[in-house]
Parts: structure tokens; C-alpha cells; sequence
């Protein structure tokens, strides 16, 4: 399956990002499909740049994105919010 994910550079405690094309069976910071994207969360005001036309061109592919740059791409008009309820990503706990 291929996915859109974060790529992870940039020094300790700087992290840049790169929003990626990449096989889901590979490494985190293996080789990549193609770039999409970069992403500075460090920055103030945080900088995002994705080439938009490219990632609708993925997306119409059947490229499944993560939670993470699902979002990203909500906030940069490639991709519309979802009215869909994700499930919770931790499990909760049980009352006695």
C-alpha cells in the first residue's frame, strides 16, 4: 500500500519535515516516491509549504494519508475535512 507520510530531518530538537510518497513497507526515513511537501513545526509562524496540485494528483491515486498530514492538508486546501468520526487512537479504560 502507499501512503503519505512524514519524513523526519533537520537537527535534534529542529525537526523539519517532509511530506512524502512513499510503500508503507518501507523504512520511516527510507527512499521515497516523490515529495510532496515540507513541513517546520519549530518555526513561529510555523511553516508549511505543499505543492497542492501534486497531492490531489496522489490522493486521486487511491495514497491513503496519515492522521498527521491528513490534517496538514486540510489546513492548506488539499483535501476537505472529513464529517466521517475516526476511531479513538488509545484505548480506554475499563470502570469497575
Amino acid at each position: 500500500m502507499v501512503k503519505m507520510r512524514l519524513f523526519r530531518m533537520g537537527d535534534k530538537k529542529n525537526p523539519i519535515y517532509r511530506i512524502v510518497v512513499v510503500d508503507s513497507r518501507k523504512a520511516a526515513t527510507g527512499e521515497y516516491i516523490d515529495c510532496v511537501g515540507h513541513y517546520r513545526p519549530t518555526c513561529d509562524p510555523v511553516e508549511l509549504d505543499v505543492n497542492v496540485d501534486l497531492a490531489k494528483e496522489w490522493l486521486a491515486k487511491g495514497v491513503q494519508p496519515t492522521e498527521t498530514v491528513k490534517n496538514l492538508l486540510v489546513k492548506t486546501g488539499a483535501m476537505e475535512k472529513s464529517t466521517k468520526l475516526s476511531a479513538p487512537k488509545t484505548k480506554t479504560k475499563k470502570s469497575k
